[in-house]
């Protein structure tokens, strides 16, 4: 296994702030606070987080998809002409758009960007989430239909000519223009039926963090499954960050943001994230019992699970000295993760905070 490690950053789509928690996420159910970010995600503010994550050395940024967001394809597309080298993962959800359509998508979008795309495929999530958009398949369904989509997507950027017939799509001699570089499938879920698919279909097999430990048993059950299909993937694991000279520097910064917090809110988010139809949303649930203090929340010697009060989707952190942080990434790449997809308050300026003071912390221990 190698030592090294890729690290990617992430554009905060719902908007960025110092101090507000749930921003940042892709879904939000509340559609009173569209709109409410101290940053709101627009296009130069957006430039400048992916010029800074080109600049300090990320190699990919993670384009999020969801109601509350601006809309993933356009921002990205956007993006292409004020970067040089940046790839961009952009999420897609199977099914809310043909196949065929999806495949045309993705080569003209290599065309434009010169080949710097990567896909997060987001088949799972949550129902009423679904809805907006007028699925209205269950959770199980909508991993089947992503199988058969990605199948089709994938011969399509071979260059073939596709006639498909299965449970959720009918495509008749589908065909798209010769594609320039076929992009990585990046998948996430933790139920049996998101494994399944991605030890399948995807190169990259990325979970919200948790403990060393237990995401370590996650790959395990991954790679186990991919194995008996004659295929090994990677790993990659989403998390935020606060990185500072030392450790109470940091912590500070967590605790600050957790005093912010309404109680209300937190309370209504957490009886949403108790209700929720996602195994991976579940589980981040389940990583505190919505008590408020360090103690409480810091369920790993340095992974701080803060956020997950209030943001749904990835709600671990990795907080402390920028040595203790390299540390903790240097303990994920012990168990099998070779990707890190980060983000912190404000995306700005939390990318600097980490490409200048833990880089040079992994460089030393030959991570990079």
């Amino acid at each position: 296994m190698s030592a090294k490690v890729v690290l990617d950053w992430f554009l905060p789509l719902t908007g960025d702030s110092r101090t507000n928690l749930v921003l940042g996420g892709a879904t939000d159910s509340d559609p009173a606070r569209l709109g409410a970010a101290s940053r709101p995600p627009e296009l130069p503010y957006l430039t400048q987080i992916a010029q800074a994550a080109e600049y300090l050395g990320f190699e990919s940024v993670l384009i999020p998809t969801g109601g509350g967001n601006q809309e993933s394809w356009t921002m990205a597309t956007a993006l292409t002409q004020h970067t040089r080298r940046l790839e961009y993962l952009v999420a897609v959800r199977p099914g809310l758009v043909s196949p065929t359509l999806q495949a045309q998508v993705t080569a003209t979008f290599q065309s434009v960007s010169e080949g710097r795309l990567r896909i997060n495929v987001v088949a799972g999530g949550e129902d009423a989430e679904q809805r907006r958009f007028g699925d209205r398949l269950g959770h199980d369904g909508r991993y089947a239909r992503a199988a058969e989509y990605l199948e089709v997507v994938r011969r399509l950027w071979t260059g073939e000519v596709v006639t498909y017939r299965g449970d959720y799509f009918d495509i008749e001699s589908a065909f798209i223009p010769p594609i320039a570089k076929v992009p990585e499938i990046y998948l996430g879920g933790s139920s049996d039926a998101a494994i399944d698919v991605a030890a399948e279909h995807a190169d990259v097999y990325l979970t919200w963090g948790e403990p060393p430990a237990q995401a370590g048993e996650k790959i395990a059950r991954v790679a186990d499954r991919s194995a008996s299909r004659g295929r090994k993937l990677r790993y990659g694991i989403r998390l935020h960050v606060i990185a500072r000279p030392t450790s109470d520097e940091a912590w500070a910064i967590a605790d600050a943001l957790v005093a912010g917090l309404d109680p209300a809110v937190v309370a209504n988010r957490r009886a949403a994230f108790a209700a929720s139809g996602s195994v991976g949303q579940q589980r981040q649930f389940a990583l505190t019992n919505g008590g408020t203090s360090r103690a409480e929340l810091e369920i790993h010697p340095g992974l701080w699970a803060g956020a997950s009060l209030v943001r749904g989707g990835a709600g671990t952190a990795l907080v402390g000295s920028y040595a203790e942080v390299a540390g903790l990434i240097e303990e994920y790449r012990a168990v099998g993760f070779g990707e890190f997809v980060l983000s912190g308050y404000p995306h700005l300026e939390e990318a600097y905070w980490f490409a200048e003071g833990v880089r040079p912390e992994l460089a030393r221990r030959g991570l990079l």
